[in-house]
């Protein structure tokens, strides 16, 4: 019986889970706090230039160890057009496929979140991705990689960079769009520079399908994702009124929360992981 266990253990896929936004309002905060606490979540990624950050911090420090806390790269939120260098998600598209974004003059910016980062958790940060996938975009990537080759090559494990290139099989239109702003030269940068990445993301939509689609999608993404597929969600505890998806927020925690979660990992034979555990093996 034992040995059937063990077989059954280990024949399980493993995801990672993680939750985009930390500190972007309060709801976002509490929610992804307590799914963390639940062992609903594997990861959260946080927004180091909102204010909340110094605060809500408190909020992941019993948490500390237990899921990997990682650092939302961010050039298009309000809280990058009030520090001075954001740019909407369109110009900033528009200005990166331009090449009008330099790898010197997007370093001090990287640099500068990564300080701020560092300042609030004591510790470097456990992976890097982009809000709105901006870790990609022509010309942060190439500071990205190089920042962390460099800042973290004396430490026993490098951040890992999430890619933002889904499966081919769930690739809808928005998605060919995401990965077409630089997935594969991203990985190519990153396994160059000896940084650990993700196989795949999964977990893209539209946010204005509501809670029912959201399980359907769910059902579908933990059934077509590849073993070590970053699922990335975006909950939130409550309503925010100047929040434009906080309608889907809501919805996915209500559901992450919920029973109905736990039985299709259970059906599915997912098991939730830590991308610093599976993707640092990798390249070890």
């Amino acid at each position: 019986m034992r040995q059937f266990l063990k077989l059954r253990t280990s024949q399980m896929k493993k995801l990672v889970f993680c939750a985009d936004d930390f500190a972007l309002h309060g709801a976002a905060s509490e929610g992804i706090a307590t799914l963390a606490q639940k062992g609903c979540i594997t990861a959260t990624s946080v927004m180091v230039l909102s204010p909340r950050w110094q605060t809500d911090v408190k909020l992941l420090e019993p948490l500390r160890g237990q899921i990997d806390v990682g650092m939302h790269l961010d050039w298009t939120s309000e809280f990058a057009i009030h520090a001075g260098h954001g740019m909407t998600l369109t110009h900033t598209m528009l200005s990166a496929w331009l090449r009008q974004i330099k790898p010197a003059q997007a370093m001090p910016v990287i640099e500068r979140q990564l300080n701020d980062f560092e300042q609030v958790w004591q510790a470097p940060p456990d992976f890097v991705d982009g809000h709105q996938h901006v870790q990609q975009f022509p010309g942060i990537r190439e500071a990205l990689i190089k920042i962390l080759a460099g800042r973290y090559a004396s430490t026993n494990s490098r951040p890992y960079v999430r890619i933002s290139q889904l499966p081919p099989w769930q690739a809808d239109f928005k998605a060919r769009v995401i990965a077409a702003m630089g997935a594969v030269p991203l990985r190519r940068l990153a396994g160059m520079n000896g940084v650990p990445c993700a196989p795949a993301l999964s977990g893209v939509y539209n946010f204005n399908e509501g809670p029912i689609s959201y399980a359907q999608r769910m059902h579908d993404w933990l059934r077509t994702s590849p073993e070590g597929t970053i699922l990335m969600c975006h909950p939130a505890q409550g309503l925010e009124a100047n929040d434009t998806i906080a309608q889907a927020r809501l919805s996915e925690y209500r559901y992450l929360a919920g029973a109905e979660f736990q039985k299709q990992l259970k059906a599915r034979g997912i098991q939730l992981a830590r991308g610093s555990r599976l993707y640092q093996a990798k390249m070890t």
